[in-house]
């Protein structure tokens, strides 16, 4: 246990580059993952078989292959083309994989809304584009945030498959630290207990969040 609360107090600077490493990671995953989410969510309800049918095979691919598997593909595959940073490749590979997920959630939220608004707003003239941007897009994406805030914890963890390609983030550190002393189990009971503190943490959020939204609806 001393040892333990040795490496905890004596690592906390390393640590604390790899937290912000692993926090930057996971927001921009997240950001990208949105964009690609809300761009499969409107291919799923185009009512255009050939668009749904590219956003089921897209979502497919994702749930059907594991997570490091699309980030190495994307790492040492684009190599031969493109020499893409540790940090980008991680980014885009997370992107990738939580946009299938992201892209569900939007799809749900936006056909929570009910076809009555919808109606009334094409009474007042709106074309179908229009309804969607200032009707039901604001209205989903309210629905959507609790679960896009589960999503970006799920998205903290996933960050930890990142140290496979050479990025320090949190888990990265411990094992490098672990490597080094050739002592692995208390660097790795250390990072475990700094993941559970920022999950902690972000589920207070986001069921703080989620409760002012219902009590606000």
């Amino acid at each position: 246990m001393g040892e333990f609360f040795s490496i905890f107090t004596g690592s906390f600077d390393v640590f604390m580059e790899g937290l912000w490493l692993t926090l930057r990671l996971s927001v921009v995953s997240l950001l990208i993952a949105i964009v690609i989410g809300l761009f499969f969510a409107m291919l799923k309800i185009s009512r255009i078989k050939v668009l749904e049918i590219i956003a089921d095979l897209y979502i497919w691919i994702v749930r059907g292959t594991p997570l490091i598997v699309q980030i190495f593909i994307l790492f040492y595959g684009l190599a031969e083309i493109w020499l893409i940073p540790e940090f980008w490749a991680a980014s885009i590979g997370l992107a990738f994989h939580s946009g299938a997920y992201i892209a569900e959630i939007i799809r749900g939220a936006i056909q929570s809304i009910t076809k009555g608004q919808t109606e009334a707003a094409r009474s007042l003239g709106m074309n179908r584009s229009l309804t969607m941007r200032r009707i039901v897009l604001p209205q989903a994406f309210r629905r959507a945030v609790p679960s896009l805030g589960n999503q970006f914890i799920i998205g903290i963890k996933d960050s930890s498959l990142a140290s496979f390609i050479g990025l320090q983030e949190l888990f990265g550190v411990s094992n490098t630290m672990g490597s080094n002393s050739f002592n692995y189990l208390p660097y790795f009971f250390t990072v475990a207990i700094y993941y559970l503190l920022i999950v902690l943490i972000l589920t207070i959020a986001v069921n703080q969040l989620e409760k002012k939204l219902a009590v606000s609806d």
